[in-house]
Order: structure tokens, then C-alpha cells, then sequence
């Protein structure tokens, strides 16, 4: 097993998942949540964590934060459900 260049507490990565995995939307709650900006917001921040423990490429935890950040000031929404 590769060792991991930083020393994460051995229960962070777990934490990590579980986390993204309650904060992710899923087919049963995704209409209700789609639009909520805070909640699509914390499901990204919480996937780029799962990133960063997981010693992920650095741009795709910088993307997952940078959508994220548009989420939360309110730049984006979502676009709704194709016809």
C-alpha cells in the first residue's frame, strides 16, 4: 500500500465520505434540494475534501471548491430538468 504523504487522523478519510455521502443529493431528494444554493455548496466543499484525503489531483479539489464558491454567492443555479 502506497504511503500517504501526510499524516491524516485514520478515521478522516472515512468521516470525510460519510459526510459528502449524507450531504450529496440523490435521486429521491434532488428536486426538492436542486435549488437550494447552501446545500449544493456544502456537497461540493465536502466532495473536495473527499479529494484531498484521498490525495486527488490538486486542480480537481480546487475545481469542486471553485463551483462551490458559485453556489454559495449565489452565481449559478441549476438549470432545471431537460425537455
Amino acid at each position: 500500500m502506497k504511503k500517504s504523504k501526510h499524516d491524516w487522523p485514520n478515521e478522516a478519510k472515512e468521516l470525510a465520505q460519510k459526510l459528502h455521502k449524507k450531504l450529496s443529493l440523490s435521486e429521491e431528494n434532488w428536486h426538492t434540494l436542486k435549488t437550494n444554493s447552501d446545500r449544493r455548496a456544502a456537497e461540493l466543499f465536502a466532495g473536495a475534501l473527499v479529494q484531498l484525503l484521498q490525495e486527488g489531483e490538486l486542480t480537481n479539489v480546487e475545481a469542486l471548491i471553485n463551483q462551490g464558491l458559485l453556489w454559495l454567492r449565489r452565481e449559478v443555479k441549476d438549470p432545471g430538468c431537460p425537455k
